[in-house]
């Protein structure tokens, strides 16, 4: 028997899963965070929540916002369930669950002139967000704001009625500013290098956009954009999770989380407003996050990119399988030690093969139950911020790049359509239309994927990674996924 998530039923839940210790009626809020999705509510809320459950700081609630129709389904399913979470941390002899409680309401995403004037509340000290790396119209191959993007010139022509999470977070410190309140800060929660950087270029290039210098100043000079890493691995929710879930702990959630016990958070200290007293609960405030940042979407955002298309092209399912093929694990460790893992800088208070060692032990947790899909999702986004970056240190030290540009043709041979086996691949990417005619292309001239200057950018006119690309696509070609990555893990590839 079975029980439906919500205050009403916490008493009946706490005989399988951890509950909140606190009273949801004494939360108020505090943040505003866009884009709840798994990967907040498996992070920044499980951070609030165990911070609630100290009874500190219960001023600092979260009220979810979004702008896209996933959020409105996301709205309807939480405001089901009292906003309640279950979330469920999975390791190697190990699951167990826990509720949070520390969202208390969810803005509808179509009245955007509410949402608004809820973050142009005085109450409302952060504005955050997880938009994913696709989400901050940024140029894949410059790395910079594109002001260019339809959505950010239709918000600069009419910052009245804005769409975008920028145009929003410009309209509520507009108001904001106008009343003389102090502004909120914005905390951007994504992968993405300096994100606190990407995220106040997005809010003053936009202001910039629409001809209002004066207030883009203003926003320079008086909200903070604090940089910061965040870690854990979240798959999606599906029917499985629904049904585990339900089965396992007794408890009815429309959506629950699943995620690795694992979790980190590094962040600067720089808040206009104030902040929660995070430190009491785990997360690392530091002078710099540029050296864990790096490190991080490097070695395990570039890992499990690195993992993710032989494991498509092998009809590989899920990610820990993936570790348990000799030939990808090999290439893994391989590229990681000779190629990956020398471009990371030292970083405080860490041994860098410690921190490979974990994350490949994360990534063979068969608890978690990610999947080869999920990581091979919107490469036109990750590969220029998780590959890309290493390929192009390695070029400028006149360095070999033949595993980092494997990961390129692997790709490459994944766009066009069909696993080793012939099995049809789905993709999941908002440019997978021009990468697959582009992969296609490259069956006549290899360096047709290469034209796709928005994303390779100055990488693709070095003559050593389009030799390496050549080379790998075309024993991808003639030999097969498992034979080249044996060959390039053997030391034979293009030899």
């Amino acid at each position: 028997m079975s029980t439906t998530l919500s205050l009403a039923n916490l008493g009946a839940i706490s005989q399988t899963a951890t509950v909140p210790a606190y009273r949801r009626s004494d939360l108020k809020a505090g943040i505003v965070h866009f884009g709840i999705g798994n990967f907040h509510r498996a992070h920044q809320a499980v951070y609030l929540d165990d911070l609630f459950n100290t009874g500190r700081d219960l001023d600092w609630a979260i009220i979810g916002a979004g702008v896209t129709s996933y959020d409105g389904t996301m709205r309807d399913k939480l405001r089901g369930q009292d906003y309640l979470t279950t979330v469920v941390e999975q390791d190697v002899g190990k699951s167990a669950a826990r509720v949070t409680g520390a969202m208390i309401d969810f803005l509808d995403p179509s009245d955007r002139a509410g949402v608004v004037e809820k973050i142009a509340d005085p109450s409302i000290r952060i504005v955050s967000m997880t938009i994913t790396e696709g989400g901050y119209f940024i140029n894949p191959a410059s790395g910079k704001f594109d002001p260019e993007h339809p959505a950010i010139v239709a918000d600069a022509r009419n910052p009245s009625d804005p769409t975008t999470v920028f145009g929003i977070i410009l309209a509520g410190l507009r108001l904001r500013r106008e009343r003389g309140i102090l502004p909120f800060t914005v905390m951007s929660c994504d992968n993405i290098p300096g994100n606190g950087h990407v995220t106040e270029n997005a809010v003053a290039g936009l202001a910039r956009l629409s001809d209002d210098t004066d207030f883009a100043d203003w926003i320079a000079d008086n909200v903070a954009f604090p940089n910061s890493m965040v870690d854990r691995i979240t798959p999606a929710t599906g029917a499985r999770e629904i049904d585990h879930c339900r089965d396992t702990f007794g408890i009815d959630d429309a959506w629950p989380v699943y995620c690795e016990e694992f979790k980190q958070w590094v962040m600067e200290d720089h808040f206009t407003a104030g902040r929660p007293a995070l430190e009491e609960v785990g997360v690392t405030f530091v002078d710099d996050v540029a050296p864990f940042e790096l490190m991080k979407i490097r070695i395990l955002n570039g890992g499990h990119a690195t993992i993710a298309y032989p494991g498509a092209l092998l009809d590989i399912h899920f990610v820990h399988e993936t570790m348990e093929d000799p030939d990808i694990s090999g290439f893994l460790a391989r590229l990681e030690q000779t190629e990956i893992i020398p471009c990371v800088p030292p970083v405080p208070n860490t041994d860098i093969q410690d921190y490979f060692k974990l994350i490949e032990r994360r990534f063979a947790n068969p608890k978690i139950g990610d999947t080869v899909a999920r990581l091979a999702q919107d490469g036109s986004n990750r590969q220029p911020k998780f590959i890309l970056p290493s390929t192009a240190d390695r070029l400028a030290k006149g360095q070999d790049v033949q595993g980092l540009a494997l990961v390129s043709a692997l790709w490459c041979r994944y766009f066009e359509g069909q696993s080793d086996s012939g099995k049809a691949i789905v993709f999941n990417d908002a440019s997978a239309e021009r990468l697959q005619a582009a992969a296609l292309a490259s069956r006549d001239d290899p360096l047709a994927f290469l034209e796709l200057k928005d994303i390779f950018g100055a990488v693709a006119e070095s003559a050593q990674f389009r030799k390496r690309f050549v080379e790998a696509l075309a024993s991808l070609r003639n030999n097969g996924t498992r034979a080249t990555l044996r060959a390039y893990i053997d030391g034979s590839l293009a030899a």
